[in-house]
Formats: C-alpha cells, structure tokens, sequence
C-alpha cells in the first residue's frame, strides 16, 4: 500500500506542471500531506486525511504568494 501511495504522489508531481504558486503550493502540500498521513496513520484514511489537510494548507501558502507578487 505504502509503495502506491508514493508511486501515485511521485507521478502527480512529476506530471503535473502548475503556472500559480497556488496549484504548486496545493501539489506539493497534497503529497507532502499523504506521506505525513501515512506515517502517522499507517492507512488509508489517515493518507487521505493528510492530503487533504496538505493540500488546503498548501494552496493558501500558494495563494498569499501569488498575492503578495501582485
């Protein structure tokens, strides 16, 4: 489980290209967030949670970036 987890976040990295620090932020939030979830969880809800969780809070990161070039 753990192996495709990771494989599906490094494909998601790797093949997604984002033009804002928004999507970036919410990307690199998203896997760093299901790797956390993983670890501390060690399931599948705990990987979604993160990820989630990850995500949100990546993209607002990414968006008060994106503000403050503007």
């Amino acid at each position: 489980m753990k192996k495709a987890v990771l494989m599906c976040a490094a494909i998601a990295f790797f093949a997604t290209g984002c033009v804002t620090q928004t999507g970036t932020g919410s990307l690199l939030g998203a896997g760093l967030g299901a790797l956390a979830g993983q670890a501390i969880g060690k399931d599948t809800k705990g990987t979604l949670i993160g990820a989630g969780i990850g995500a949100a809070v990546g993209g607002a990161i990414g968006a008060n970036e994106d503000a403050k070039k503007k």
